[in-house]
């Protein structure tokens, strides 16, 4: 068995405008580095400088082409439309999450991930997510993250 520790992922493109969702939803940071405001605006001050591309966040509310988001502390503030990927991504919360081979707790695991590591989500549903970093992959019980609702469905 292998840990991951660390867990930055690098984001690999901006995230073009999508269309129009319901809020709230789960989104990502797009850049390695991005701004918080207080209000959304640049000549609202900033609040806070992300330097974790893929990190995920919830966005809240909308003003034109702003996003209020909230982070996986809880910190809410305003980010530029184009700094928010559609990209699905997940932090692992509490304890060393346990990543199996296939979604059921009896299944071999295959990866410890640490709390704060960061990963890409898919094939979600029935309590469990397909959790990737950098290609080390295997599923993880929805409850572990912070970045995806309980009960949701993901492709």
């Amino acid at each position: 068995m292998v840990a991951i520790a660390g867990g930055v992922i690098a984001s690999d493109a901006f995230a073009a405008d999508p269309p129009p969702r319901k809020d709230p939803y789960f989104a990502s940071i797009a850049p390695a580095r991005a701004r918080m405001r207080s209000g959304p605006g640049r000549n609202y001050p900033a609040t806070w400088l992300y330097v974790r591309a893929d990190l995920p966040v919830r966005v809240v509310d909308t003003f034109k082409e702003w996003r209020k988001v909230e982070d996986p502390a809880g910190v809410q503030g305003w980010m530029q439309g184009n700094m928010i990927s559609q990209r699905r991504t997940a932090i692992i919360q509490g304890t060393i999450a346990e990543l199996r081979e296939k979604p059921a707790a009896d299944a071999k695991i295959v990866w410890r991930a640490e709390p704060g590591v960061v990963g890409r989500l898919s094939q979600c549903g029935g309590g469990w997510c397909r959790f990737d970093v950098h290609g080390q992959a295997g599923y993880v019980e929805m409850s572990r993250l912070w970045g995806v609702a309980a009960g949701e469905v993901l492709p």
